[in-house]
């Protein structure tokens, strides 16, 4: 019984000094979260918004601007842009920031485009026939239709300004019709909300305001 004793007492003391050092121990350092970008008085909200949409020739969202610049919400996005316009307003600036495919683009104002046109001189090439145009009003407005469809209402074949418009990246296949062949199903593009100053399809103009053409 007496040589038990001894060897079990290192072992109980090793079990106390254990336990007594790791009730001493520092507790563990908790994970650390995903540094954040504090904005500071010295840069306001509205001029990083406004230096990122000067920045850039695509439309942007506020989800993506708030992401950005580091924000949760979307809506202090949303109010420097309103406060932007309204400063650009104030002193007649020559450019708004606009909604424009889903997201905000800085934009001038289109009293100014014939001498920025003067400026740019746009490529003959890039305009569009009056057949493209046609064509690309009806996949406009019927989206997503089939190309014997757009003939059908045309008159003509329309598979070469199709493609016209494909290549303008005006017009894409949206998916195939559940029918024998499965055909493809044309529709527009978001460059052509951007081209056109859409926000969405849904502001195109109805039928009943549509005037005929001089």
């Amino acid at each position: 019984m007496e040589n038990e004793t001894q060897d079990t007492a290192p072992v109980e003391n090793v079990a106390k000094a254990t336990v007594e050092v790791a009730a001493e121990a520092p507790p563990a350092p908790a994970e650390e979260s995903a540094p954040q970008i504090e904005l500071s008085e010295q840069m306001p909200l509205r001029q990083v918004v406004e230096a990122i949409l000067f920045s850039t020739d695509m439309p942007l969202s506020a989800g993506k601007l708030a992401q950005t610049v580091g924000l949760d919400s979307s809506k202090p996005v949303r109010d420097a842009v309103d406060e932007l316009n309204r400063d650009y307003a104030a002193r007649e600036a020559a450019y708004r920031i606009e909604e424009r495919a889903g997201g905000y683009q800085l934009l001038t104002l289109p009293q100014y485009s014939e001498y920025i046109q003067r400026l740019m001189k746009k490529k003959e090439e890039g305009r569009l026939t009056p057949a493209a145009l046609e064509t690309l009003a009806i996949i406009a407005y019927k989206q997503p239709i089939l190309r014997v469809d757009v003939e059908a209402i045309r008159g003509v074949a329309c598979g070469e300004v199709i493609r016209s418009l494909m290549e303008h990246n005006l017009v894409k296949i949206t998916g195939r019709a559940e029918e024998v062949g499965r055909p493809m199903l044309y529709g527009t593009t978001k460059h052509f909300l951007e081209v056109f100053g859409l926000g969405s399809l849904r502001d195109l103009p109805k039928a009943e305001q549509l005037k005929e053409p001089k």
